[in-house]
């Protein structure tokens, strides 16, 4: 049996941080999802709801990559009551060759923040206007933090709001934003008014009733909704994708059944056959992305297994190059 790779959290962190690397691996997985022959089975998802709490599996093979990657992703939403962190998980690697376990990544959910981080900047080199200044974030978790950081990596931020239920844990984050990244960040009590004056607006919750309402939405805004990957979750307001000029899933499968795209077909807004092109047709050039400076376009990202695959194949060639890690003989 093949040695084993095991890494930390903390060499995770170290080998893969949020930049512009990790964006355009990210993007390179969705071109790679639109070109076909990855294999990417449905999200399997147990509920825990004593708790709170679910865990997502997400995979993807890719044609071309030597390993693929399994991810156990828990989210236990009532955990930050108990001081411990909402979301955790581990990625484990296997050969796409032979099947063979190479490495365990135990990154208590690191990996899977920076991906779906990355997958907002995506979404935002594509979709949002050249000229966009002003983010609106609605939340003020990690992955809050990490899209205002993604949003400064592919557009020149100079101001952000963030809204939360919890004010003091706005004020908060917004505080620690302009600390690290340089720029104005306050926070908001009005949530309509946040929105309506953002060029970007990022939902980050895992909110099971809409916390925007389309009446907010302005012509030219770009609206990346992170939070809904499950059936039980929805941010936007159904009449948000009907008043958008161009919807973009990550996968439209995905969306259907787990998505914003998902209560609005179930309200009868979006016919249930329409097709939509997917983010990785935008960034492969196969699709068009945004049209014009009024375009109101909403991302729909749910989170892919590809997008798991492409982060965990990152973080091991760099772990492989600086011979990071324990090495585990069976």
């Amino acid at each position: 049996m093949p040695d084993i790779r095991i890494l930390t959290e903390a060499e995770l962190r170290g080998l893969v941080p949020l930049d512009g690397d990790a964006v355009d691996c990210v993007e390179q997985g969705f071109t790679t999802l639109a070109g076909g022959g990855v294999e990417m089975p449905p999200i399997m998802t147990l509920l825990v709801p004593d708790h709170n709490g679910e865990v997502c599996v997400k995979t993807a093979y890719v044609p071309g990559v030597e390993s693929f990657a399994m991810k156990m992703s828990p989210g236990f939403f009532d955990n930050p009551k108990l001081g411990l962190p909402s979301t955790t998980g581990l990625m484990v690697v296997f050969s796409s060759r032979t099947g063979l376990l190479e490495a365990l990544l135990l990154d208590n959910g690191y990996l899977t923040d920076v991906r779906t981080a990355a997958a907002g900047a995506v979404a935002a080199r594509h979709l949002a206007r050249e000229d966009a200044r002003r983010v609106c974030i609605i939340g003020a978790g990690v992955q809050a933090r990490m899209q205002l950081k993604a949003m400064t990596l592919v557009r020149g931020v100079d101001s952000a709001v963030i809204w939360a239920r919890d004010t003091a844990k706005a004020e908060a984050a917004a505080a620690s934003l302009r600390s690290e990244l340089g720029i104005d960040v306050t926070a908001a009590t009005d949530a309509a008014a946040a929105v309506s004056s953002a060029d970007i607006v990022v939902t980050t919750t895992p909110a099971p009733a809409p916390v925007i309402k389309a009446d907010w939405l302005q012509p030219g805004q770009l609206v990346i909704a992170m939070g809904s990957d499950q059936a039980h979750k929805c941010e936007l307001e159904p009449a948000c994708l009907a008043k958008a000029d161009l919807y973009v899933p990550d996968s439209q499968a995905q969306c259907a059944v787990k998505g914003e795209l998902r209560s609005a077909i179930a309200a009868g807004l979006i016919p249930e056959d329409r097709r939509f092109a997917e983010l990785g047709g935008i960034t492969a050039g196969k699709a068009a992305g945004r049209r014009s400076a009024s375009d109101l376009i909403i991302a729909d990202l749910t989170g892919t297994g590809v997008q798991d695959t492409a982060i965990a194949t990152l973080a091991g060639s760099r772990a492989e190059a600086a011979g990071a890690g324990a090495t585990f003989t069976s």
